[in-house]
């Protein structure tokens, strides 16, 4: 095995007087410890949480199959009872210190009680109480209404109307499959047969919830907003399709549940799941279980694993289920950040494994469900699970190939993996938009009328170009310097230009918010080698700036993505990850020696933990640092305080041992 080539710090480098004696030494902690969480094969692949729904929906889901694992039951229902924000507003939050969310709270309650919770306990009253001063279970958003369908809670027309001849619409209808995000698309092809046939949740222990409701399910009749011409349109199309549904020839729905079935089987995924995320995994599992697959079918039984997987069990006897696991995403940044941690063998050898294992996860035969808008493009992109063939992604894609190219260049090595990163770039630029930006996993998937069909209250039906993923894909093709990609470079940068905010902020999709976007475009912007004197870089570089907290730090809250006001602030709270991100910003654009850099790595070296022997030489902060779908849905990677503020203390050193 040849050792990947790191670059060296000098023995001396010129550091301020208060961190030059520090800086070695938290870089040794936080890379001991990050080597000490890699696994045997070379990858990381560290917790991945969310808020308490999707482990509230995996005890329900096990009592609408009738298979509840009594243990497993009890384990989650701690983690939920956990969560409940019982000193502020009493009900669950869908991030840390947020507001409380009435469907997150509505499902919460259901589970507990589900798992034997009395209602007359403490928590639960106070829950309830929560609920109904919100309006009841009635005004939970669309799958919480789904849900409460299948328990025989509300009636079915409380959750859209969605048949299953959905599948049969040719692709110029106004809705199609292919219009909507994979997440979406994933989501909704089982779910068109659970709702077409009504299911009906075993629900063994015949658990309700009728004291959530303001007044009786039956009775109410405002079950959707109807605010805006387009969404009284849609709901007009609704009723029409409720009244005719009944006429619906039985030869017709058949074929529909055939091709939604023939849809959904060949991307099963095996035990990484359809589409590697839970919602698309249960609603397979509970089709499968509606439409007749015995427990022991191949397709059943793989299912059920792949949700099983999801499962962390911790050691404090509670356990939660994760929406997907992230371990390419992971791997990528924990070599970033050790790349140029050390010069010894140990760390060398780690990041080669990590190099070895992701290379191969590169997906370069299956077209997947992005080659409806690229039919001509080869594939090679890397997705962010395991596997996850149909769904490769743009982020992890531009991240992975460009760090084979930084770690391998001008080594032996190098050609070993040219023709995978040549793959890559060739698959980025065939995905760029045609307004120039880049999407998650979609070319051109901007039909923004379908965000007002009754069934996209959450507003995450689509998965168009956005400034983080646009700044990624810019650094990825910025490293690799290839003069074909000159064209798609330029118009890239024009649509970053579009779409900066007034103050010079970019809105982050994929990361808490507007500090993660704006680190993510510049970034990119610098690796193209645009002119940073511009007026409008430097408006980003200036906002940076200003951002900083008093105690050298950034920070930002995830109700920045409701209230754009609050953009690049945490109510004066820094985080080890927006500080990163901040600084891997400034450092892009050449602000290493700046005052606000210093600063900012000065927090980042008293805020490493050191007396906690589970996180010794690592960050932490409670807070979720990503939205799956903003304002609906929000994430906590557990490794962006472990890797990102090592790969900024390492980069710091660099550019100032470079420059002494």
């Amino acid at each position: 095995m040849t050792p990947v080539a790191l670059a060296r710090a000098p023995a001396q480098t010129t550091l301020a007087p208060e961190i030059g004696p520090n800086l070695d030494q938290a870089i040794e902690r936080a890379r001991e410890a990050l080597l000490g969480l890699q696994q045997k094969d070379g990858h990381w692949c560290f917790e991945f949480e969310t808020d308490c729904t999707i482990s509230a929906e995996y005890i329900l889901m096990m009592h609408f199959l009738d298979e509840i694992d009594e243990v497993l039951q009890e384990k989650l229902a701690r983690y939920i009872r956990i969560k409940q924000r019982l000193d502020t507003h009493g009900g669950w939050p869908l991030y840390q210190d947020g507001a409380i969310d009435l469907s997150c709270t509505v499902k919460s309650y259901y589970a507990l009680k589900a798992a034997g919770d009395s209602i007359e306990a403490p928590h639960m009253q106070r829950a309830r109480e929560v609920i109904l001063a919100h309006g009841g279970a009635a005004k939970s958003n669309v799958f919480t209404r789904i849900l409460l369908a299948m328990f025989e809670q509300v009636p079915w027309r409380a959750a859209p109307y969605v048949p299953v001849e959905i599948m049969l619409l040719p692709k110029w209808a106004p809705f199609h499959i292919d219009k909507v995000s994979y997440w979406a698309r994933s989501t909704m092809v089982p779910l068109f047969i659970l709702c077409t046939l009504q299911a009906k949740a075993r629900n063994p222990k015949q658990v309700g919830v009728r004291e959530l409701f303001v007044k009786p399910p039956e009775e109410e009749r405002q079950y959707f907003p109807t605010a805006g011409l387009i969404n009284k349109f849609f709901l007009v199309l609704d009723k029409v399709g409720r009244t005719f549904d009944p006429l619906m020839p039985k030869a017709l729905r058949a074929k529909a549940i055939k091709k939604a079935e023939q849809w959904f089987l060949p991307r099963m995924n095996g035990e990484d799941g359809l589409g590697g995320i839970f919602p698309p995994m249960v609603n397979a599992l509970e089709a499968m279980d509606l439409l007749g697959y015995a427990k022991d079918h191949p397709a059943r039984a793989t299912c059920l694993k792949a949700l099983q997987k999801l499962i962390v069990q911790r050691d404090d006897g509670t356990a939660f289920c994760q929406p997907c696991v992230s371990p390419v995403w992971d791997t990528g940044w924990a070599a970033m950040a050790l790349l140029r941690a050390g010069k010894d063998e140990q760390t060398q050898a780690a990041v080669t494994r990590a190099l070895e294992w992701l290379a191969p996860l590169q997906e370069l035969e299956v077209k997947g469900d992005w080659a409806v808008n690229a039919p001509d493009l080869a594939p090679g992109g890397w997705a962010f699970q395991y596997a996850n063939a149909y769904y490769p992604d743009l982020d992890d894609t531009a991240m992975v190939a460009g760090l084979l190219h930084i770690a391998y260049k001008g080594t032996p090595q190098e050609g070993k993996y040219r023709e995978r990163v040549e793959r890559a770039a060739d698959w980025l630029v065939g995905m760029q938009s045609d307004d120039g930006g880049f999407a998650a996993f979609d070319r051109n998937n901007t039909h923004y009328h379908i965000n007002h069909i009754p069934f996209a209250d959450h507003g995450a039906m689509l998965d168009p170009p956005t400034e983080d993923v646009s700044g990624r894909v810019l650094a990825g093709l910025g490293v690799l310097k290839r003069e074909q990609d000159r064209d798609a470079i330029r118009r890239c940068v024009d649509y970053l230009k579009r779409v900066q905010q007034p103050d010079g902020s970019y809105w982050g999709r994929w990361g808490t918010n507007y500090i993660y976007g704006t680190w993510s475009v510049l970034a990119g912007l610098a690796l193209v080698d645009e002119d940073l004197e511009q007026p409008w870089i430097r408006k980003s570089i200036d906002w940076l700036k200003a951002r900083q907290h008093a105690d050298g730090g950034w920070g930002e809250t995830n109700d920045s993505f409701d209230k754009p006001e609050l953009r690049g602030s945490n109510y004066g709270v820094s985080t080890a990850h927006s500080t990163a991100w901040a600084l891997l910003g400034l450092m892009a654009v050449g602000e290493h020696r700046s005052e606000a850099v210093r600063r900012g790595i000065q927090w980042l070296l008293e805020d490493q933990q050191l007396a906690d022997e589970h996180l010794a030489g690592l960050w932490y902060h409670p807070s979720y640092n990503a939205p799956g779908f903003p304002r609906v849905f929000y994430l906590k990677y557990h490794g962006y305080t472990a890797y990102f503020p090592l790969w900024a203390l390492t980069r710091y050193r660099q550019l100032i041992a470079r420059n002494a």
